[in-house]
């Protein structure tokens, strides 16, 4: 039977759980503070970073043109949809933070609850630092060289400078510790930088629909031309785990939310079509501007030979549409995403960090509050991690997020189908077959990740493989370590 959140905070071993020989959890516990409308931002804030405004030129226009990436975008969209149901129901069931861990663990036990945690944790960890680095990359397209000071050096082909690195870790810094001193704060902030976020796109939208020079007849051809159409939809489609990675994190927040939790399903179905749309928008503004080429498809191509504006079709497009106007706007829009992406997955991750360590899987230091009653050990954390990862360079980075995206795509199959176990207990059968649709989806998924497809060309690399293998070893050799300490949750 549906229970409480008090009821069920009290079931579940939240309060003392072994912490280590004579040590004991505190009986603080996360405050309700955030506003419907932060909660949103949140979690739209950790759908749409810097890739939104680079992916149409880099990713969807070459492989499935512009109306092959809008429809591909909108079956990722009705995928989310469908998987939204699993998880409002899973939430409203278990309202407490860890969100996917919590539902993996009550549903099939620790083993794969930690299992979905250590992959989803990292995946939400890595895009903290690729959203902080992405500001060096706009660094070198709206500044050239003026970023690249002080010492220099190569990882994997890719140039990390002292100047990038500075730009990029002032965000880090400043916005963990925001975080970890008072969620009221950083939510506060992401709510007026998503407003920015969203309204720069609608802006740059309208430009091109209603201005004498948008040229939307370039749109022509709809698709990739040498390749089968389906084939290029799909290829597009899969990449839904690491375009719609964001709205998954409403659950986290569960424990702070001012409101009733039957609305988070309109919440979270917001923050899924408000991503749709600006990822359909840019696609759409990248594909339509296409200055001094026949098509979009000369000017697509022979991106590796631009530098500057003319190098990112979206800045472009709004450039030619707008003049210097468009690239303030642009401007604002992208840093919004990139300081939303940071903001917002500095909260999940530390949230999910606390309720492993409130139950056992983690240190309890992970676990303590402040005055403010915020997670400011796993906070400050996430910001260690997130201030050595730069380092590393983007290259790298982006190995662990494609490996990790994969843990993405089992957080969503772990919840679709703990979501049909519990609903079969119920009687819900509605809400039965939208978990097992969304498993079978979400399996799809993983399996297209993970199986080298060569007409689709959308798996993980050798390097992301790598990764994979030294992650999940870290990971068994972790959890062997930690079982014994472990809380044991009993399901109602």
């Amino acid at each position: 039977m549906h229970q409480g959140r008090k009821g069920l905070l009290m079931e579940l071993p939240v309060e003392k759980l072994d912490a280590g020989p004579d040590r004991r959890l505190d009986d603080k516990r996360l405050e309700r503070r955030l506003t419907p409308f932060s909660v949103w931002a949140l979690a739209f804030g950790c759908t749409i970073g810097w890739a939104a405004f680079v992916m149409p030129g880099t990713v969807f226009l070459r492989r499935a043109g512009p109306m092959g990436s809008m429809i591909a975008i909108q079956i990722g969209l009705f995928v989310m949809l469908i998987l939204s149901y699993s998880y409002h129901y899973m939430l409203r069931k278990f309202p407490v933070s860890g969100g996917e861990y919590v539902y993996a663990r009550m549903a099939f036990g620790r083993g794969m609850g930690f299992l979905c945690a250590w992959f989803l944790g990292l995946c939400y960890l890595c895009v903290i630092p690729l959203n902080a680095t992405a500001l060096g990359l706009m660094g070198r397209v709206l500044l050239r060289e003026r970023l690249q000071f002080g010492f220099h050096y190569t990882i994997a082909g890719y140039d990390v400078y002292m100047g990038e690195l500075l730009l990029a870790l002032v965000p880090v810094v400043l916005f963990a510790l925001a975080g970890a001193l008072d969620v009221n704060i950083v939510g506060n902030i992401q709510t007026v930088l998503a407003v920015l976020l969203l309204g720069g796109v609608v802006l740059m939208v309208v430009s091109v629909v209603f201005h004498p020079r948008s040229l939307t007849g370039n749109l022509y051809p709809m698709f990739q031309t040498d390749e089968s159409i389906p084939l290029q939809i799909i290829a597009v489609a899969v990449t839904a785990p690491q375009l719609f990675v964001g709205f998954d994190t409403t659950p986290q927040f569960a424990e702070e939310t001012r409101f009733s939790l039957d609305d988070a399903k309109v919440l979270m179905d917001t923050c899924i079509m408000c991503s749709a749309f600006v990822y359909i928008a840019l696609v759409f503004l990248a594909a339509s501007v296409p200055v001094g080429y026949l098509d979009w498809r000369g000017y697509i191509y022979d991106l590796p030979n631009k530098a500057g504006i003319v190098s990112v079709p979206t800045l472009y497009a709004a450039y030619h549409l707008m003049g210097d106007a468009g690239i303030w706007v642009w401007t604002i829009a992208a840093t919004s995403a990139m300081l939303t992406g940071i903001i917002g997955f500095y909260v999940a991750t530390s949230r999910l960090m606390y309720s492993l360590a409130r139950d056992g899987m983690l240190p309890a230091w992970f676990a303590r509050l402040n005055r403010r009653n915020t997670p400011f050990h796993a906070t400050l954390f996430c910001m260690a991690a997130a201030v050595l990862a730069p380092f590393m360079g983007r290259t790298v980075l982006n190995w662990a997020f494609d490996m990790a995206s994969f843990g993405g795509a089992l957080s969503f199959a772990c919840t679709c189908l703990a979501a049909r176990k519990y609903a079969l207990q119920d009687g819900r059968r509605d809400i039965a077959v939208f978990g097992l649709l969304g498993f079978l989806l979400s399996a799809a998924l993983a399996f297209v990740l993970l199986v080298p497809i060569p007409a689709l060309g959308c798996s993980i690399g050798l390097e992301s493989y790598i990764c994979l293998v030294l992650w999940s070893a870290l990971g068994a050799a972790f959890f062997l370590s930690r079982r014994d300490r472990a809380g044991e949750v009993v399901a109602s």
